[in-house]
C-alpha cells in the first residue's frame, strides 16, 4: 500500500527537473505515460551506449542501470516523494540490449517518511523485458522542489 506524503508533480515540473542533468540531456531522455502508480521514460537508441559493437551491437549495462535508478527516482517524485538522491538499486539483466528505443516502466512500491522504493522495467521496442530492478530512495530532509 502506498503512502502519499506530497501532493504528485506535474509532467511540466517533471520535465524541468529531468532537463537540469547533463546526463539525462545527453541521454535525451522522454517522460511517456504518467499514472497514479508511476511513469515510464523513453530513452532513444544512441550509438555511443553501444559496449560491444560486434557481432551484434549490444548496450553497456551501465545505461540500462542507470535508467532504472533514474526511473524509480523520478517515480517517487511523481507520486509527491521528495527523494535526495539512491540509497541502492538492484538490477537484474534478462536479455541483452540490441536496438531501442527503450521504455522504463517504473512503478512506486511506497513512499515511506524516510525511504521510499520503486521498482522499473526496462522493455525494448518489441515490448520484450532486458532488465528490471528495484531502488530505495531517502527522503530529503530539506524541501528542494
Amino acid at each position: 500500500m502506498q503512502k502519499k506524503t506530497k501532493t504528485p508533480l506535474s509532467r511540466e515540473v517533471l520535465t524541468q527537473f529531468l532537463q537540469v542533468s547533463p546526463f539525462h540531456l545527453w541521454l535525451d531522455l522522454q517522460f511517456g505515460e504518467i499514472t497514479d502508480e508511476g511513469l515510464e521514460i523513453i530513452m532513444p537508441w544512441r550509438p555511443e551506449i553501444v559496449s560491444i559493437p560486434e557481432p551484434r551491437q549490444v548496450v553497456h549495462g551501465g545505461i540500462l542501470a542507470s535508467l532504472i535508478d533514474l526511473a524509480g527516482l523520478y517515480a517517487v517524485m511523481s507520486q509527491g516523494g521528495q527523494p535526495s538522491g539512491t540509497a541502492y538499486v538492484h538490477v537484474d539483466y534478462h536479455r541483452q540490449a540490441t536496438s531501442g528505443p527503450f521504455v522504463a516502466v517504473s512503478k512506486v512500491l511506497k513512499i515511506g517518511n524516510t525511504l521510499s522504493t520503486a521498482e522499473t522495467s526496462i522493455l525494448g521496442p518489441d515490448n520484450t523485458l532486458l532488465a528490471s530492478g528495484r531502488g530505495g530512495y531517502p527522503r530529503a530532509t530539506d524541501k528542494f522542489y
